[in-house]
């Protein structure tokens, strides 16, 4: 019997059972958060609860918490919101901040992904003028940590705001806006088992901000809109979920017994990033001899649900600016899935895996394998 696994957390982690039920009940509510009478008191009462709780997740005010449709948005908000005459950015950065304005100055990243530190300051050095520097806190398809606090220590010696897309990390790792030492923090619901279609951005208040969504006073006058009332409320109960992270450690087992079998059966596989930090349950792994876009298809056959990469390019297999970045060849790159776990996966999901990922692997480099034996 065809089993079924789902290896695609960094896309999407499945809502839970509550988070459903605090959707459905917030549905029944009616009334517009704006409104003055009891019907919009209550929706607003609701906002305001998820809100406090999303600010105890970053370890910010309720007041710095500003609701988006999404981690898209909430980018995009950042670039579009300041006023700033340069823009720097990672070039490993998600496509939402990549794509974000037509001036983002690309940082270059080592063989690991990880920013050129001394290549920041450089650059920071020569520029004059107000500068935002952007930094993912995690990779969405390496998995890989950037050192944000290190980027934030060095950004602010040149007076320059810094912003983090946390929403890879958040519900994976610990953070919290002090620590981070950054100006803005993008977060979103269904990376942490909340709904699609709603997300946040954490900002700076003393940081003039200019919406570019307007019409309506709601959020502060910095998002312009009537607030997604069920997808905010489902955003705050998984906020809660994530709790003290402690089910990280299993899920880190599981992909390391995924990565540890992998090896095995073909020691020339390749796992980008797994010499420095990594988020606990991503996998990017290249399998010599089959596409990526193969594999997907042939993963899906039996059941397994990953990804060649990003989820957010419309569905299309292409090849991945991450990799290219890390200096991987196209020909590599074009081989490589993106494995991610999360709450549920158990240790038999993992043997299912790897026992397809060998019948794959052996089939289709059946000769070079023969030559071997």
């Amino acid at each position: 019997m065809k089993q079924f696994v789902y290896f695609d957390h960094n896309a999407t982690t499945p809502i839970t059972a509550d988070v459903a039920s605090i959707i459905s009940d917030t549905l029944a509510l009616g009334g517009n958060p704006s409104s003055v009478h009891s019907s919009g008191r209550l929706a607003r009462q609701k906002i305001e609860e998820a809100r406090d709780k999303i600010a105890r997740l970053a370890g910010v005010g309720a007041s710095e918490v500003v609701f988006t449709s999404g981690g898209t948005e909430a980018n995009n908000l950042v670039f579009r919101g300041i006023k700033c005459k340069h823009i720097m950015a990672s070039s490993v950065e998600h496509g939402s901040v990549l794509g974000a304005t037509d001036n983002i100055e690309q940082l270059r990243v080592d063989r690991n992904g990880l920013i050129d530190i001394d290549a920041l300051e450089e650059r920071l050095d020569k520029t004059h003028g107000q500068i935002l520097v952007s930094v993912m806190l995690a990779n969405n398809e390496t998995g890989v940590i950037q050192p944000v606090a290190k980027v934030s220590k060095v950004a602010k010696k040149y007076g320059a705001l810094v912003h983090t897309d946390a929403i890879q990390a958040c519900g994976k790792i610990k953070f919290d806006k002090s620590t981070l030492g950054v100006d803005f923090i993008s977060l979103s619901a269904h990376k942490i088992g909340g709904p699609q279609g709603v997300g946040a951005l954490i900002v700076n208040e003393e940081v003039p901000f200019d919406p570019f969504m307007r019409g309506g006073g709601q959020e502060r006058g910095r998002r312009a809109g009537t607030e997604n009332l069920p997808g905010i409320a489902g955003f705050g109960v998984a906020s809660e979920n994530i709790g003290d992270l402690a089910h990280v450690t299993k899920i880190r087992e599981l992909r390391d017994a995924l990565e540890a079998s992998i090896k095995q059966i073909a020691p020339e596989a390749i796992v980008f990033g797994e010499n420095v930090d990594r988020l606990p349950n991503t996998s990017c792994i290249f399998m010599p001899g089959l596409s990526n876009e193969t594999q997907v298809i042939k993963f899906d056959l039996k059941g397994i649900m990953i990804s060649a990469g990003s989820a957010c390019s419309s569905g299309k297999v292409q090849a991945s600016h991450v990799l290219r970045a890390m200096g991987v060849d196209d020909g590599v790159a074009s081989n490589v899935i993106r494995i991610s776990l999360g709450n549920g996966n158990t240790m038999q999901d993992v043997d299912y895996f790897i026992s397809e990922w060998e019948k794959m692997y052996s089939s289709t480099n059946a000769d070079k394998l023969m030559k071997v034996a």
